[in-house]
């Protein structure tokens, strides 16, 4: 290598009373570099010759070149720069002056030199070696020479020339350094290099002989800067927080001029500058730039500061804290969790006091932490070592190392997460399938080093993405292992290198295609109707997850079951106990292996065959006559061929002839000979077209002579009063097309005519819906069909309520639907909920009693059906989040699904607002319902109505006193379970309660009330019942003991209402007719006239409330007429015609009040008796009409157990008394007047003789009809009382019984204008002086102790039924089935 050239640019400083060290001269001599240095300095004294310049020089380059022999050249390459502030301007070549650093002061000019040096060898080495040497100067170096002195503060080198292996120069530029752009423009520059006009470079291909070397660029040389506070020994004041503040400039200029002057020395220094103020006394932060800086430096730069700073600052010099010349490094770069990261702190300092902290907390050895202090040649390192490192160790860590000083260095750290987001758990199948598995981070994946681990031999290829880690399984039959489902983990393993390893576990399933056959227990066709059963096998011993499916539609899963016969064999069976044409077509059996289906198929054809119930028989039974053909008939719908034949007493007959029609109907002609005796049975048997064979019901026939007949016609022959039974007749549509009805007709012969007797039909709605239930039930899916036929059903059986309601055929069939249906599980949805229950609550609405009634004659089982269905539903409901409340009419539903860990009471409340508030409540307590298991359900649904529709008890003297309240589960009940229902009375005169349950297994599986299991607790207006089962309850209570038993001896009380009301009854005919003889005679004048219409009134309407209540009485002990239309016909005519009594009382007061006070004004006849017809007829018309129809509709108008108003359930027995009594008051108001009016009367006030007698008479009556009628009342309405003294029954009875009596005396006999009229007429003298003695007589029964049914109608006019003793005050009531027929009349 040729000659290599350096050029090194030396800054001097140079000043008087210098001493120049002469030592190292020898070392000059046969140097054969050229060294050039540039020397900027400020000069203390006068400012010296550039020969004392150059012989101050000398020495220092003898003592800083050691490293090799140098040849040395001073001329022309020093440079002095002219001293400007003392105006001079030293006169210096151009092409020598590279660049003015700094001007001296007045006095001591400070001059700065800078001074190429040019060095030239042949070692290549030197370079090197002078650049260290260098960097490990302290400057400033200082120089002295006689009265002057010499700072060297930087050395740098600037260019390189060197020759290429062609002999080429090349000059290049260091770092930092570049060639001006006039050289770059007069040389050439290296082909590397293009530079424009204004541009610099940074290489050319010779050195300029005159200079410049290349000059530092902008931003060239790397400064460091070096971060200080320091303590200032005074109080902080507020106002160093405000950069705007006069102080905090004041001390920040104070402070900079100081930290300039101290480190101004530094090697490129180039500024101080104070960042902050801290409290704690005063810390002052303040940052130095400089190109370089060792700690020497610094310290010795920093013991200037106080001589720097004003005495007043009061500057500690032992509080520097020194940041920026300690060098930390921290490995690896990229940290993550559980990696050992090792932090190197190191400074040019010689000291063992060293300190770490992490995040202002000091750091210790321990097990996770070890520190590590050496010193070698004054310099210290200091490691931290820190093993599993987590995210809690990110933040910032610092070494501190003092001396006194301290000297720091922070790094922050970040400890990442290694998040490995695995793929999912995964199946293989083994027929060669690819399936990938993949580990992802949220990085590169390449920070790390990958591995997948696995226990079989099972390998997969492995690969990479930028974030992730893939492995490719693939694996054929032959691989897989032996046991099919096996589950084998594969374990993707990441690490760092650095301690940190994470791994991520893929399940993966190896799955194999299993063989799977299906096999048939019978042939490929199966007739319908028929049983039949699929088989499915497979050679995978898996029953976790087996489907059917029909056409692709899948198939109930309660239909078929699955066995696991072998560890290699799963058999799963499919039985269809009744084949429709829905089982029709192919059907596919599916073993599933987690996501591996295996199937196979088979087809399966339904071959028609009708069902026995679908076969129309005509007549069902029926009469033929002997050795006359008789025409029987098997009818079906559809249109397939069978073969059919009829058997007849045993004997088989192909003399069939079929007829074509809407319905395909067979029939055969046979006649029967005389002498037959028995009765005939005949059936019919259908063959389809595979041979199979279905047989009809038996048709039954009864032979009858000829003579014998005397009803003939299409319907069929019969004897008088004989009976047949035939098909409904079909219907037609809107097309007119026929479709056959379900159901049957009995006919009966009368008068040689056939008349219905039963109609057995079902409406064409209803027999649709049973016939899509019937197809719903036995369907490959019902479940998924149920809600919609669900509604479907309501929405029909709303239009079909009246149908229902007038016929038990079709409440029946609405009740098979609902039991057919209730057993498939659906979902707790409210709308599936909703449907099924509204249908209920249609079929157990009050308008429906009568087909009940007359249902449950027929089939006492239905109504215990009903409730069974409703029982299945509520258990077959599948919980969703909780369970609906539905709320209807007459029945509502609550219930609860039973959460994990449940600790609450079932606590579940009902109320009734339409049946006299009915209400009830179940409780379970929560240490029960915790026994049952997680996402059980239990449900209550309770009935008002129910208690009317299910059979009565055996024991007749008990009713059901209160809702019916069912409460099931789907869970399996404690065996010390128990639960407790609060039932309110229904009517609270029973007694006797009886918590009864409803047990489906009494009566030939008919159902009745059972109490085993319950107790039962009075507790006044309710039955608490605590039963250790669940189904459905309620309470039975009776009568009291004490009451006499029907058919009992009448009492003294029944006597004197069976005496007063015939006595009354008589007395009004008389009344009557009397008034009818003398009428024309005792109405001669307006106010007689209206006074006689009043009391005649009074006594017709007195007279039809009796005939009436009469025929009350006559119904009361027939339970079926006192629960019919004539019962609320006889209570709605006695209620009308009672108020009508007490109106016509009121108008009869008002028409004296308004002779007497309004005596001026005069009003027509007409007038008057359309007023009081309006008020004896009308208003009592309308409270009577209003008070039916708003208690009817919710069957509260009447008693249960009499033809009265109720008072138990509606209070509509205020709908008579209250009228009642108020008339009584204002009569008594009015007759109080027209006495004060009498006796003191006003002038012009009198009036006519005639009609004085008349309204005296009136008065009269008024006066005393009124307090008669008002007391008897007011008697009735102290037996409300249940501890009422029986002295008031006693009065209210013989009041009430001798109405009619008070009339005819205090109306009319007592009138001596009606005495003279008779004697008048019919010259019965001893009339006009003749006075009846009556006591007790009245309008109404009073209360007695008595058993016939005239009292006990009586004792119900005010809605009070029981018994009463005259030896007894204690009253007790009656509810729905009496022993006694005693009655109170006010309840």
């Amino acid at each position: 290598m040729g000659k290599q050239r350096t050029e090194v640019e030396a800054e001097a400083h140079t000043g008087p009373r210098s001493v120049l060290p002469i030592a190292g001269e020898r070392l000059l001599r046969g140097a054969g570099n050229l060294l050039s240095f540039r020397f900027c300095n400020k000069v203390l004294g006068a400012m010296p010759s550039l020969d004392i310049t150059v012989f101050c020089f000398l020495p220092l380059i003898v003592t800083t070149s050691t490293h090799a022999s140098m040849e040395v050249n001073f001329d022309p390459f020093v440079h002095h720069s002219p001293d400007r502030e003392n105006g001079t301007d030293e006169t210096v070549p151009a092409e020598l002056h590279r660049q003015k650093r700094q001007v001296g002061a007045p006095g001591l000019f400070p001059v700065e030199y800078e001074i190429d040096i040019e060095i030239s060898s042949r070692d290549s080495s030197l370079l090197g070696a002078m650049k260290d040497y260098f960097k490990n100067l302290s400057f400033p170096v200082i120089v002295n020479i006689p009265d002057a002195a010499l700072n060297i503060s930087s050395l740098n080198v600037t260019t390189v020339c060197s020759l290429t292996s062609n002999n080429e120069t090349r000059c290049s530029c260091v770092s930092g350094y570049g060639w001006p752009a006039a050289v770059c423009k007069a040389n050439s520059i290296c082909p590397s290099t293009i530079p424009t006009q204004e541009e610099i470079c940074d290489c050319i291909t010779q050195l300029p002989s005159q200079g410049p070397y290349c000059q530092l660029q902008p931003g060239g040389i790397p400064t460091i800067t070096i971060q200080i506070s320091v303590t200032l020994n005074i109080v902080f004041q507020d106002a160093l927080r405000n950069s705007s503040s006069e102080l905090y400039k004041t001390y920040k200029k104070d402070l900079e001029n100081a930290f300039t002057a101290s480190y101004k020395s530094l090697p490129g220094f180039m500024s101080a500058r104070v960042t902050g103020f801290r409290a704690g006394s005063v810390i002052v932060d303040f940052e130095i730039k400089a190109a370089s800086a060792t700690v020497t430096q610094i310290e010795s730069a920093s013991r200037n500061i106080p001589q720097s700073l004003d005495k007043s600052y009061m500057v500690d010099p032992d509080s520097l804290e020194i940041t920026g010349l300690v060098n930390i490094s921290v490995s690896p770069k990229n940290i993550f969790q559980g990696d050992t990261v090792i932090m190197n702190c190191e400074i040019l300092l010689d000291t063992v006091n060293v300190a770490w902290y992490h995040s202002e907390r000091i750091i210790s050895n321990s097990i996770r932490h070890s520190i590590r202090t050496i010193t070698v040649e004054n310099t210290t390192k200091s490691v931290l070592e820190i093993t599993s490192v987590t995210q809690d160790d990110t933040g910032p860590y610092s070494c501190v190392f003092t001396n006194p000083w301290l000297y720091s260095a922070t790094k922050n750290i970040t400890v990442a997460p290694i998040n490995i987001v695995q793929s999912g758990d995964t199946d293989v199948v083994c027929d060669g399938t690819k399936v990938l598995l993949s580990c992802c981070i949220d990085g590169n994946i390449q920070s790390f080093t990958t591995n997948w681990n696995t226990t079989i031999n099972i390998l997969g290829t492995v690969s990479l993405t930028p974030n992730c880690t893939e492995y490719t399984l693939q694996a054929n039959r032959s691989q897989c292992p032996i046991t099919p489902g096996t589950e084998i983990t594969y374990t993707c393993e990441l690490s760092t290198g650095n301690g940190a390893l994470r791994s991520k576990a893929i399940k993966v399933t190896y799955l194999r295609a299993a063989n799977v056959e299906i096999s048939s227990s019978t042939k490929a066709q199966v007739s319908e109707g028929h049983n039949f059963s699929l088989t499915c096998t497979s050679d995978v011993s898996n029953c976790n997850n087996v489907t059917w499916q029909i056409q692709s539609q899948m198939i109930d899963s309660r239909l078929y079951i699955c066995n696991l016969e072998s560890p290699s064999k799963a058999r799963s069976m499919l039985t269809v106990k009744a084949a429709t044409q829905a089982w029709n077509g192919t059907y596919t059996c599916t073993f599933f292996q987690k996501s591996l289906p295996s199937s196979a198929s088979t087809t399966v054809e339904i071959v028609p065959l009708p069902l026995k119930q679908n076969i129309v028989l005509d007549p069902i039974q029926g009469f033929i006559r002997c050795n006359v053909p008789q025409v029987l008939k098997c009818c079906i719908d559809g249109t397939e061929n069978y073969n059919v034949t009829f058997t007849v007493q045993q004997r088989e007959s192909r003399d069939v002839k079929k007829t074509q029609g809407n319905q395909v109907c067979y029939t055969y002609n046979y006649a029967e000979s005389c002498n037959s005796k028995s009765d005939v049975e005949a059936y019919c048997t259908f063959i389809n077209r595979i041979q199979d064979k279905v047989q009809s019901s038996p048709m039954k026939l009864s032979i009858i002579p000829a003579k014998e007949v005397m009803c003939s016609d299409s319907i069929g022959v019969g004897q008088q009063g004989a009976q047949i039974t035939k098909p409904c007749p079909a219907s037609k549509d809107v097309k007119g097309t026929s479709i056959p009805v379900r159901g049957s007709v009995i006919y009966k012969c009368t008068n040689k005519i056939w008349q219905v007797v039963r109609n057995n039909c079902i409406s064409d709605q209803i027999s649709t819906l049973l016939s899509s239930a019937e197809s719903l039930v036995s369907g490959p899916h019902p479940a998924e069909q149920l809600a919609t036929y669900l509604e479907t059903l309501h929405n029909n059986t709303i239009k079909e309520q009246q149908e229902i309601n007038n016929s038990s055929a079709n409440l029946g069939a609405v009740i098979t639907i609902l039991d057919l249906v209730s057993t498939i599980p659906t979902d707790a949805e409210p709308r599936t909920m909703t449907n099924f229950l509204s249908t209920v609550d249609i079929i157990v609405n009050s308008s429906t009693i009568l087909a009940w009634e007359d249902l449950n004659k027929q089939q006492t089982r239905k109504s215990s059906l009903l409730l069974d269905s409703v029982e299945k539903f509520s258990r077959s409901l599948r919980p969703t989040n909780n369970i609906p409340s539905i709320t209807n009419t007459n029945l509502q539903l609550q219930g609860i699904v039973i959460a994990e860990n449940s600790t609450s009471d079932y606590n579940k409340s009902f109320t009734f607002s339409n049946s006299a508030s009915l209400s009830g409540n179940v409780l379970i307590n929560r240490n029960k319902t915790e026994n049952l298991k997680p996402n059980s359900t239990i449900i209550t649904v309770a009935f008002s109505t129910l208690r009317y529709i299910l059979p009565k008890p055996n024991e007749t003297d008990k009713d059901v006193n209160g809702l019916v309240m069912m409460t099931t589960t789907n869970s399996t009940l404690p065996t010390d379970f128990q639960i407790s229902l609060t039932f309110a009375k229904s009517n609270s005169s029973l007694k006797k309660p009886q918590c009864v349950f409803w047990n489906f297994s009494f009566s030939d599986n008919a159902g009745g009330w059972d109490d085993t299991g319950c107790e039962p607790k009075d507790e006044g207006d309710n039955i608490i019942c605590t039963c250790n089962h669940l189904t459905s309850f309620s309470i039975l209570m009776s009568l009291d003991l004490e009451s006499p038993p029907a058919g009992a001896p009448l009492q003294p009380l029944d006597y004197i209402t069976y005496i007063g009301l015939s006595i009354s009854i008589a007395s009004l005919v008389i009344c009557i007719l009397i008034e009818s003889l003398v009428w024309k005679y005792v109405t001669k004048n307006r106010t007689s006239y209206m006074r006689h219409i009043c009391i005649l009134n009074i006594a017709v309407s007195l007279l039809i409330a009796d005939i009436w209540f009469i025929v009350a009485a006559s119904i009361q002990d027939t339970k079926d007429l006192v629960n019919g239309n004539v019962c609320i016909a006889a209570t709605f005519f006695i209620h009308l015609f009672y108020l009508s009594v007490f109106f016509w009382m009121l108008a009869l007061g008002l028409m004296i009040f308004y002779r007497l006070v309004f005596i001026l004004h005069d009003t027509s006849k007409t007038i008057q008796k359309a007023v009081a017809f309006s008020l004896g007829y009308g208003c009592p018309l309308i409270i009577s009409v209003i008070t039916i129809a708003v208690t009817q509709p919710h069957d509260a108008y009447r008693r249960e157990n009499a033809c009265w108003l109720n008072w138990e359930k509606s209070k509509a027995l205020l709908a008579f008394v209250v009228p009642a009594l108020i008339i009584v008051a204002v009569n008594s108001i009015i007759a109080v007047v027209i006495l004060v009016k009498i006796l003191r009367p006003t002038i012009g006030e009198k009036p006519s003789k005639q009609e004085r007698s008349s309204l005296i008479q009136a008065i009269k009556n008024v006066a005393t009809l009124t307090p008669l009628f008002g007391l008897t009342w007011g008697f009735g309405l102290a037996t409300l009382s249940k501890d009422s003294s029986i002295a008031f029954h006693i009065l209210f009875t013989l009041l009430n019984a001798f109405q009619g009596l008070f009339i005819l005396v205090f109306g009319t006999l007592r009138d001596k204008k009606v005495l003279e009229a008779l004697l008048n007429k019919y010259s019965f003298a001893r009339w006009s002086t003749q006075q009846t003695k009556l006591t007790s007589l009245g309008d109404s029964a009073p209360v007695f102790s008595m058993s016939s049914p005239f009292s006990e109608a009586l004792n119900n006019l005010f809605g009070k039924a029981g018994k009463y003793k005259i030896s007894s005050t204690e009253t007790t009531g009656s509810s729905s089935e009496h022993t006694s027929n005693t009655y109170s009349v006010l309840h």
